[in-house]
């Protein structure tokens, strides 16, 4: 019970501490764009959400920078935890990767915000791993998105990688 109230922590805190940043940075270095690429950018985001969830991999594609880089952090022993650098290499081998190894079993997107060319999502989710068969429970994450002109440049992906990994491996916690 610790740890998961620990991840939530951890998780709430990374986006909250993403939104004073971003506002902090957009003072320091460049002008606000304002509302309207906020807009533009949960839009952006949200469909590239919405395809990944469906499995809707031609809008996926179509709203993917071709220098796009997909990150999970978390246990690396995992075949789709790291960095994934490049269309191609997150269409053919992530996402191909992702779906043999965990089925996801349940989902919600709680919250959701833009600012500037930033988009942030948090939710709770729960899947099973298909080697194992054992669920990882309920846990939340959090999802940070960079939008430019239009397409996803960036994807950057928190999770309570403690649960997927015990569930990959089949140990126990």
């Amino acid at each position: 019970m610790k740890r998961r109230f620990f991840s939530q922590f951890v998780i709430v805190s990374a986006a909250l501490a993403l939104a004073a940043c971003s506002g902090a940075a957009d003072q320091q270095t460049a002008p606000h764009t304002g509302e309207s690429q906020s807009s533009a950018t949960l839009a952006t985001a949200e469909a590239f959400l919405m395809a990944a969830g469906s499995g809707d991999m031609e809008t996926l594609s179509s709203l993917m920078a071709g220098d796009f880089v997909w990150h999970n952090e978390g246990d690396t022993t995992v075949p789709w935890i790291g960095t994934w650098k490049g269309k191609d290499t997150v269409l053919n081998t992530f996402l191909p990767a992702f779906g043999a190894g965990l089925q996801t079993t349940s989902w919600t997107t709680d919250y959701k915000f833009a600012d500037d060319n930033q988009a942030v999502f948090i939710g709770t989710m729960s899947a099973v791993a298909n080697e194992t068969g054992i669920n990882t429970g309920v846990f939340s994450w959090a999802v940070r998105v960079e939008v430019a002109d239009g397409k996803v440049q960036s994807w950057n992906w928190f999770e309570d990688s403690y649960a997927v990994s015990v569930a990959y491996h089949g140990t126990s916690e």
